[in-house]
């Protein structure tokens, strides 16, 4: 940049026609103008200037980086004030990554509200169930569930994440229901398998406080939450899940809660960023939207679920 600005000074020096000229329209003393000139000179290897008694001449030097150096300057002018604008306004493009369930339940009917709210953003939405490096793969926001791994990213809390264990009532009456986490070990369970590898092992607290982890096992596994709800509505076992998943199934019976007085660990759903100085405006307008709009209680848990 201080080459740039170099070339700036240079620049304007042709234009105001002297150097005294050209430090007081910049507001910077004579001494400090000259010495950035030479500063200029030096890391070109050439003269730019021919200095007279009455005026300052380019040399042929001089005059070819004028010619095309000034397209640099004016770019980089208008890339510059077209930055500070954007800065404070939401505009440009939003990258944010999500998963593929939730933001197609919960995500997708709020975004035609928030892109009119903000007419000059471009969104970009990236849905899937896989981990996504936001830095690495450019993202401005990931929306995250359940505990978050240590790192360099910045995360804001959106809603709570109430998870149980549920079945379909055609299981429960062919197969009994559980009555503490031990019995678990004897039933069919659907599994989500993960980064983290398959999830086999529940850990539920009493209502005391105790936690009772328990492993368990099935003949059906996926990495897709909506296949396991698929599986647990056709009775084919008891599953882990998170409430805004199956709430709706909850209430109208086609689902129900299994082990109520033992609960999962509650986890929560993330706003992640990269850790930045200066946060973009649509990236802060996004957040805010999103918190307000499943801000605790969040929308599965308005409705009453047996």
């Amino acid at each position: 940049m201080d080459r740039l600005d170099d070339l700036a000074l240079f620049l304007r020096v042709l234009d105001q026609g002297s150097i005294s000229a050209a430090a007081r329209s910049l507001d910077i003393s004579v001494a400090v103008a000259s010495q950035r000139l030479q500063r200029l000179e030096r890391g070109l290897g050439v003269r730019l200037l021919q200095r007279t008694t009455r005026r300052l001449h380019p040399t042929p030097e001089g005059r070819l980086l004028a010619e095309q150096g000034r397209a640099l300057v004016e770019d980089l002018d208008a890339l510059t004030a077209d930055l500070r604008q954007s800065a404070g306004s939401v505009s440009g493009t939003l990258r944010v990554t999500m998963s593929a369930a939730f933001g197609r339940q919960y995500i997708s009917p709020l975004l035609p509200e928030f892109m009119a709210r903000y007419p000059k953003l471009r969104l970009f939405a990236h849905l899937s169930d896989e981990l996504v490096d936001v830095v690495g793969a450019g993202y401005d926001l990931a929306i995250r569930i359940g505990a978050l791994d240590d790192s360099s990213l910045v995360a804001r809390r959106l809603a709570s994440n109430r998870r149980l264990l549920c079945a379909s009532p055609d299981y429960l009456r062919r197969h009994g229901r559980p009555r503490t986490p031990a019995e678990l070990a004897k039933h069919e369970c659907v599994l989500l398998s993960g980064r983290d590898g398959r999830q086999d092992v529940w850990r539920l607290v009493d209502r005391h406080g105790r936690e009772h982890a328990v492993r368990v096992q099935g003949r059906f596994e996926t990495t897709l939450g909506e296949l396991i709800r698929d599986a647990v509505l056709a009775g084919q076992g008891i599953a882990l899940h998170s409430l805004w998943h199956v709430h709706e199934e909850l209430a109208d019976g086609r689902l129900e809660a299994v082990l109520p007085d033992y609960a999962p660990p509650e986890s929560a759903i993330w706003a992640v960023t990269p850790q930045r100085r200066l946060v973009p405006p649509r990236v802060r307008a996004f957040t805010d939207f999103l918190a307000g709009k499943l801000g605790d209680p969040p929308p599965w848990e308005r409705r009453r679920v047996p």
